[in-house]
């Protein structure tokens, strides 16, 4: 018999969490927090030392009462890969578990980052393996990693084989097939897996009301191109906000300062770290082409110094969604005042994600950006999840008996369901729409 409990990331997009029980033994893919609700309740988008009942009291981290007489099953924690909607409420729950953690090499230097710095001591175990691999947790269970395109390194789809049949987990992926960093998804495994029985696909519903194939990172380069290259800004400062943990776009942008001929500084603690970790894992070197700036200390000297060498630096901060603690935000109205000047280049390589606090935080960031009367080059940016025809793509490849939405609001795992239905699955009998907190048996 197989059971799933939607932890979380059933009711809205973030704090993701599954937990899986095969016979006796339980697995749990993702603990991740809920970005919006733990910036409002904490102030700040780094992990700070909270009480994590309170968090979950908040709606800032799954709510794993809902497992709680599976607690002593737990056999592994499972992350799929290195943003905070999966992996940031591990510092804050993973000790409920006795149980290692086991992920892709880039997951786990993100997150021994994460712990290093914030004084977080884990009684797990953390353990990596590399996308592609699989290995025998036990006589009943083996777990495998399928490489996967994203907007982070090493991420992965988990299938877990057991004597029921395959549950495959795909939360958080895209089907790329020009990445700029890093292999094609691997397609062929899909293909084998489902030519065998794969029980149930638990899969990313976030874009699935969206009638297209979404495009490649090669897309997003080449818009950046054009904005950092295709226009003027000799004499300008520059300034290019991202996603901290998105590795081949900050590897795109250095290539084109390069070629601007500018100095590049990365300023931020997020970027810090998720930088840090690629060059750990090998993934991309930065330190050779880049200076990292961590503190805002250091970024305040190098700010004053900057302003007065217009045109011969590339800044790239963080702070894409307005958050208030970030670099680019308290370069607006905080502790690091720069002025700008007219027609200055400010480039957004990122999506409002669009919630209220990030809309209304983007909104105040770009009212106070155009008091300067600088130039703003918003969404050079493509996403990093899939499409309702990639989604229709991944469906064909691993015919599952089962499909449950996950990762998202009620209307985006609505779209999936109606997808599925297209696809001759019913409602109810074979495609389960859940809420967090909710079980199924298989």
């Amino acid at each position: 018999m197989v059971e799933i409990c939607t932890v979380g990331g059933y009711n809205e997009v973030g704090r993701n969490s599954t937990a899986i029980k095969i016979g006796d033994e339980v697995y749990i893919l993702d603990l991740g927090i809920h970005l919006e609700n733990y910036i409002k309740y904490t102030q700040d988008e780094d992990i700070v030392s909270i009480n994590p009942q309170e968090l979950m009291d908040n709606g800032a981290v799954p709510n794993i009462s809902a497992i709680s007489d599976w607690k002593s099953n737990v056999k592994m924690l499972l992350p799929t890969h290195a943003h905070l909607d999966h992996i940031g409420a591990l510092p804050y729950l993973a000790n409920n578990f006795k149980a290692p953690i086991m992920c892709t090499p880039f997951t786990a230097e993100v997150l021994n980052g994460i712990l290093t710095e914030d004084k977080i001591k884990l009684n797990n175990k953390i353990k990596s393996m590399s996308a592609n691999s699989s290995f025998q947790t036990s006589n009943n269970v083996r777990i495998e990693f399928v490489h996967m395109t994203h907007s982070t390194p090493h991420t992965v789809m988990i299938a877990l084989h057991t004597k029921e049949g395959i549950i495959l987990y795909a939360n958080d992926f895209k089907f790329d097939l020009f990445p700029t960093l890093g292999k094609k998804p691997n397609f062929k495994r899909l293909e084998e897996l489902g030519k065998e029985n794969v029980l149930a696909l638990v899969c990313d519903s976030t874009y699935a009301a969206d009638a297209r194939k979404m495009p490649s990172e090669f897309i997003a380069k080449q818009m950046l191109n054009e904005v950092m290259l295709g226009i003027e800004s000799k004499h300008k400062h520059v300034v290019v906000t991202t996603f901290s943990s998105h590795i081949a776009r900050l590897n795109s942008i250095v290539e084109f300062g390069k070629k601007m001929n500018r100095k590049i500084v990365f300023m931020g603690r997020s970027m810090a770290k998720y930088v840090r970790a690629a060059e750990a894992t090998g993934i991309a070197k930065f330190t050779n082409r880049v200076e990292v700036l961590k503190f805002s200390g250091q970024i305040k000297r190098k700010l004053k110094k900057i302003a007065k060498e217009r045109g011969k630096y590339l800044m790239v901060a963080t702070g894409h969604q307005g958050e208030p603690s970030s670099t680019l935000s308290k370069m607006m109205n905080g502790e690091m005042k720069f002025n700008f000047m007219p027609e200055d280049h400010i480039i957004f390589s990122c999506k409002t994600i669009p919630t209220p606090t990030n809309i209304e935080n983007r909104k105040r960031l770009e009212a106070d950006l155009r008091n300067y009367n600088v130039r703003i080059f918003k969404d050079i940016h493509q996403s990093g999840h899939a499409a309702r025809e990639d989604l229709r793509d991944l469906i064909n490849l691993v015919k599952p008996k089962h499909i449950i939405p996950a990762h998202g609001n009620p209307d985006m795992l609505s779209a999936l369901a109606d997808l599925a239905g297209e696809m001759g699955y019913n409602k109810g009998e074979n495609v389960h729409l859940m809420k967090d907190g909710e079980r199924i048996r298989l």
